[in-house]
Formats: C-alpha cells, structure tokens, sequence
C-alpha cells in the first residue's frame, strides 16, 4: 500500500453541478457511483458518499489488479488507515478492505484489473 498526500500541491475544488450532470447509480445506501470509463476489466470511476450513508455501505471486496484512489471531498476509511481530501492510495494487487466514508465523500477510483465481491 502506498500513500501520499497533494494537498500541498493542488487545491481540489468540485463542480458540485457537474457532478450532478453525471449518470449516478445509487445503491439506495447512501452510496452511489459513476462510471467515467471502462475497457476490459479496467474502470474509472466516482463514488458519492453521504454523510448519512450506512456505515456497511461497501461490501468487503478484492482488487484483483490493485486500485488507485484519489480523495476528492471528505475521506476514506478502512483496515489500512484514515485518507483524507488530497491523499492519493494505491492498494496492491489482490489487496482486500471494507471503506467506509467520512462525512461527505467524493472519491476518484481506478480497478486496473477490477473487484471481487467477497461478501
């Protein structure tokens, strides 16, 4: 697993109407995402998560591939650490977590070889 924070580097701003422009499924648990792009097995894409959001949101899963992440609003929670607004994750290959969002989230993932639902 690795980490680093941008917040030194960049000032992370959302188009709140942008983001509402986007084709959203929502899980009807406080979770919803966005596909931004996909090919094969890789995906891009957007998670909302509300403050009110049910902490079991995510199910436990597996990143085949690993998985990039970027903290846009709010943070992320799971058995690795606490990520906040501007951390950048990466989790290795075959890597295994339950996140859990922290107030309102936003958040940018990239599954290089996609997930494996555990539970």
């Amino acid at each position: 697993m690795l980490r680093h924070s941008l917040k030194d580097l960049i000032n992370i701003e959302l188009d709140e109407e942008g983001l509402d422009r986007l084709s959203w499924r929502d899980f009807g648990n406080g979770l919803s995402m966005a596909r931004l792009a996909r090919e094969g097995a890789r995906e891009l894409v957007l998670y909302r998560i509300r403050v009110d959001a049910d902490p079991k949101a995510f199910l436990k899963h597996e990143h085949v591939g690993g998985e990039f992440y970027l903290v846009l609003k709010g943070g992320i929670e799971d058995e690795t650490g606490v990520y906040r607004e501007g951390d950048i994750v990466f989790l290795d290959p075959k890597s295994v977590h339950t996140p859990r969002g922290i107030g309102e989230t936003v958040v940018l993932v990239l599954w290089p070889e996609g997930i494996r639902l555990l539970e």
